[in-house]
Order: structure tokens, then C-alpha cells, then sequence
């Protein structure tokens, strides 16, 4: 065995307070916590059941109804009432209604920073390894015992390493590179392992960018989806957060399950086509297949970056009139920065249909649910049967870019035909 630490091993390490490898099985104290509102209303009758009256550390908590935000149903309200209720009684942060996604706000408001361990009731908590923390998703049970006690207990995963090497080509973006990893080693090869994401492919995307990757780390199995803390990733949480950080890199003589190096000059847009997410195909592959419904946002691609591609080729243009386009930005900060620039109204006038910042149309309890046998292009990370609400429509999953192209024509559609040299700073 080399002496060399992955960054996962050095920040359960830390946060264990010793030294740890691969296969270990530690308690860990927790810098933050979260759920959201289809796990939070669990974890609180769970606090309930183990007889827990006051939280460990209530700073160290935020909680956000985002899911079905504003309510859709009766049974809904009344959860969101329990939320609002507890957080009240506890101290907890509270992002209501209309606030954003929760895995936009943990970073954009300053909750997570490199190096920390935090959990979410929500298995796309994995986001947040693009700023260099370590952050999984829980169980409501498991994270009810994290606000009790600070602490959980974590089996230090192994670590896959992604060398991603050359430089994306236009109209190709970090939604594409992310669809593709997930393709070639499939949607459990990275089962219950950290995924370090590295190489100029990396370094040359947006923070932003990075966080589209890292949100899909578990849509290929991984706990985790971490990358190293660079110039840009340090600005880029000094303008969101006061909290003190030190980042974390991995040695170089870490021990790593595996490395896969790929080149990907040459990559092109890639669509996940219905039921799974690893079944991946090149644009040409399904293109002028037809669609019903579009969707922009969600916690993969809501940023204002997204919501800027897609303003971009949507400029000047209409969304077919046998679409329904629904923009959902992923909060609050984004909606009025998109508003004030002009990017919303761009949008709204080529035929979006702009909802409550938060989850939207993603989990399939309102916002946008298809109909029987619909096809709906869209910017989020799963495409299950009935992930939507509707077990009978078809789910394909694309870049904001190529989301945008496809309204605009009807039909999946090659996004590099509406971009030109000029807007190679989304690449």
C-alpha cells in the first residue's frame, strides 16, 4: 500500500481525527446537514421516535422546500407546515418556498466550503465535491442521528479517478462530458465509490460547470463526486462564503481503485435517451426525434450560466408552437441576476414558461407533468419511468444548449448549429 491519501480519505480522516484508508468504517463529525422537503418531514418524526428534543448544533442545519414548491396538494402543505413549525422550534435555517433547489443554495449561500464533510437527505447532495467538500446523501434516519448527535458513522469509500483530458469543442458542455462518463462505465460503475474528477477539461470549466458534473456522480453509483480546489473554485466560494476553509488535494502517490483517462477534443453532444441514464447516445443518434415538452433548470443546469446558453440561441428566435418550454431557474440569486441582465425576459419572449425557482418540473409532482406517450427534452439528471409523474411519457436528458435547439425546432436537435466561435466561453 503507497502512503499517498485520496481526497476523500483526507477529509473523513480529519473529520474522524485520525488517519484513515479505503474500507475503513469511522464516526465523523458533520460540518453541515440538510434536507429537503420529501426527507425532512421523515427525519423529524425520526428525531421524534429517538426521543430527541433539542438538535446538536441547529447552525450546522438548514432545511428547504423545494420539491413541490409552493405546495400542489393538501397532504404537502401539511408537511411544509411540520418544517416550518420545527424550524422555528429549533433554530434551524429555513429556505421556503420560491428561496431555490437546496443543492445551489448549500453552496451559493455559503454553508459548504473545501474540505468539509456534509451530508443531505437528498442522494444529489454529491454536488457540492465540485467546491472540494466531501458531501453524500443519507437516509431521513441517518440524517435525523446527524442533527441529534453532530456525527455519522462512514465507510471510506474507494476513489475512481476521470483524467479528462484536450479541450471540449463548441457546443459541447461540462451536461455532455458528465452523459458520456456516465455511458462508458455505466450507471452502477462507481457503486458506493468517490469519483475525483480531474484534467484541463476541468480546469478550463466555470465553477458553475462543475457543479453539473458533480451533481451526476451518483447517477454512475458514486457516494461522491469531488474535485480539486483551484483559483477559480477559491474566488468562486470567497464571494458566496466567511467561513475558513482549507482545501484538500490528493497526494500524489494516492492509492486509487482505478484511473480512466479520456481525450475529449472531438466529443459531441450526447443525449440520454429513456429509461436510464447510461443510455447514452451521440446528437446524431436521435436527432429529429419529436418533443412535447422542454425543460431548463433543476439542481444539474438552473445556473445562470445555463439559463444564458439557452438565452443565447434562443435570442430573436420562437420556441415551436407544439412545445411547451418551462424555465425553472435554481433560485432565487439566479431569477433576479437572469432578470436584471435581460436573460429571463429573452427567454419568456421566445415562449418560455418561467416557474418558481426550486425543483419544478424534475420529480414529477407538478410544474410540468407530461402526458401519456409525450417525449420531454430536459437539462435534470435522472430520466426514469415515471420520474416526471407520468410513467408512460419518455424522458431524454441534454445540455441547456442542446435543451434550447430542441424547443426551438421540435425535435432533438444539434445545439452546434446555432453557436458560433463566439460563444466558445460556455464550452
Amino acid at each position: 500500500m503507497g502512503t499517498g491519501k485520496t481526497i476523500v480519505e483526507k477529509i473523513i480522516g480529519a473529520h474522524a481525527g485520525k488517519e484513515v484508508e479505503a474500507g475503513d468504517i469511522v464516526i465523523a463529525e458533520l460540518d453541515f446537514m440538510m434536507g429537503q422537503d420529501g426527507t425532512s418531514p421523515l427525519a423529524i418524526n425520526a428525531l421524534k421516535e429517538m426521543e430527541v428534543e433539542k438538535l446538536y448544533d441547529p447552525w450546522k442545519v438548514a432545511m428547504v422546500i423545494d420539491h413541490s414548491a409552493p405546495s400542489p396538494l393538501e397532504g404537502v402543505s401539511a408537511l411544509h407546515d411540520m418544517m416550518r413549525k420545527f424550524a422555528k422550534e429549533q433554530g434551524v435555517k429555513l429556505y421556503d418556498i420560491g428561496c431555490g433547489v437546496c443543492h445551489q443554495l448549500m453552496p451559493e449561500q455559503g454553508h459548504v466550503v473545501p474540505g468539509n464533510l456534509v451530508v443531505g437527505a437528498d442522494s444529489h447532495t454529491c454536488t457540492y465535491g465540485a467546491i472540494n467538500a466531501f458531501a453524500t446523501g443519507v437516509g431521513s434516519t441517518d440524517l435525523a442521528a446527524a442533527m441529534a448527535s453532530g456525527k455519522l458513522w462512514f465507510k471510506v469509500p474507494e476513489t475512481i479517478k476521470f483524467v479528462l483530458k484536450g479541450k471540449l469543442p463548441i457546443g459541447v458542455f461540462s451536461k455532455d462530458v458528465i452523459l458520456f462518463l456516465i455511458g462508458q462505465v455505466t450507471a452502477d460503475g462507481a457503486t458506493y465509490k468517490a469519483v475525483e474528477f480531474t484534467g484541463p477539461v476541468i480546469d478550463d470549466l466555470s465553477v458553475e460547470a462543475r457543479f453539473t458534473i458533480s451533481n451526476m456522480a451518483i447517477e454512475m453509483g458514486g457516494k461522491a463526486g469531488l474535485m480539486e480546489a483551484d483559483e477559480k473554485t477559491i474566488r468562486w466560494v470567497k464571494e458566496h462564503s466567511n467561513k475558513p476553509f482549507t482545501p484538500v488535494k490528493a497526494d500524489p502517490d494516492a492509492v486509487y481503485e482505478k484511473v480512466l483517462e479520456y481525450d475529449l477534443s472531438d466529443l459531441v453532444p450526447q443525449v440520454a435517451k429513456p429509461h436510464t441514464v447510461d443510455n447514452v447516445a451521440p446528437i446524431d443518434e436521435v436527432m429529429g426525434t419529436p418533443i412535447q415538452q422542454a425543460v431548463l433548470g433543476t439542481c444539474t443546469n438552473g445556473r445562470l450560466e445555463d439559463l444564458r446558453i439557452a438565452a443565447a440561441i434562443l435570442k430573436g428566435k420562437k420556441v415551436n408552437p407544439d412545445v411547451r418550454f418551462i424555465v425553472a431557474p435554481a433560485s432565487k440569486e439566479i431569477y433576479l441576476k437572469a432578470m436584471n441582465e435581460g436573460t429571463i425576459q429573452t427567454l419568456v419572449e421566445a415562449g418560455a414558461a418561467v416557474v418558481t425557482p426550486g425543483c419544478g418540473p424534475c420529480v414529477g409532482t407538478h410544474n410540468g407533468v407530461p402526458s401519456d406517450g409525450e417525449n420531454v427534452i430536459s437539462t435534470a439528471n435522472r430520466n426514469f419511468k415515471g420520474r416526471m409523474g407520468n410513467g408512460k411519457a419518455f424522458i431524454y436528458l441534454g445540455s441547456p444548449a442542446t435543451v434550447a435547439a430542441s424547443a426551438i425546432e421540435g425535435k432533438i436537435a444539434d445545439p452546434r448549429n446555432y453557436l458560433t466561435e463566439g460563444d466558445s466561453q460556455w464550452s
